[in-house]
């Protein structure tokens, strides 16, 4: 929570991936607290462009973005992952929050405040072996694009961080076609016995764009019941 209040009463914050799981928990928070909220997904840089425009141009100013849209597409061992699967997971994961933080980071120079949040995963610390090497690498890519953005920017009044969560209750690993097997692996992987709730990861945006988070920039934050280290 923020330390100020009604801190984020009129601010606005961009949130991609708003359709479901954690990006519309974000959107139904921010929207409690008063922010105005777009909500968009992610398909073009030109598209991008344009919804970052016509924000600017509704509310004046955008002081936030969060960039969740993404996924898996589908698990596949390592030896199956086609040139398609690898494109389409990196063009979504990696270049959709691309294409976001390069449409925001002029008008935040502008303003000289902004605070953008990636989803990034836990499966770029474990690779993904055996389902989904390519999304733990595209997850790693905007893991490094955080941390090279937060420094870059960081004496602009500009702070990006990332969010590194274990699995999460949403949608996702019904549309990455998880089988139920490996979604009790997943479970047994995290000691607190439960997945995470997408309400559980939105608070922490909410957090970490808040006022009492002003100090912290570069870092992901890992959310995983304590599971998720080997």
């Amino acid at each position: 929570m923020p330390k100020t209040p009604d801190y984020f009463v009129g601010k606005t914050i961009i949130i991609t991936g708003a359709g479901s799981g954690i990006g519309r928990a974000a959107a139904m928070i921010f929207a409690r607290e008063g922010a105005n909220v777009v909500c968009t997904d992610v398909t073009s840089r030109k598209d991008v462009n344009e919804m970052v425009s016509r924000a600017i141009d509704t509310f004046g100013t955008v002081q936030f973005q969060f960039n969740s849209a993404g996924a898996a597409l589908r698990r596949s061992k390592f030896l199956d992952i086609d040139d398609a699967l690898f494109d389409n997971a990196f063009s979504l994961n990696v270049k959709g929050t691309f294409y976001c933080m390069q449409a925001i980071l002029p008008h935040m120079l502008r303003n000289g405040h902004g605070v953008i949040v990636n989803m990034a995963s836990m499966a770029h610390r474990r690779g993904g072996p055996g389902s989904s090497v390519h999304y733990a690498a595209a997850k790693g890519a905007v893991v490094s694009m955080t941390l090279g953005v937060a420094r870059e920017f960081a004496q602009n009044g500009i702070r990006c961080l990332s969010i590194s969560p274990g699995p999460v209750r949403t949608p996702f690993q019904s549309a990455a076609q998880t089988s139920p097997e490996l979604v009790q692996r997943f479970l047994d992987d995290v000691p607190m016995k439960r997945f995470g709730e997408p309400e559980e990861i939105a608070e922490l945006v909410l957090f970490m764009c808040s006022d009492a988070c002003a100090f912290m920039t570069a870092d992901t934050v890992y959310v995983n019941g304590g599971g998720g280290w080997r």
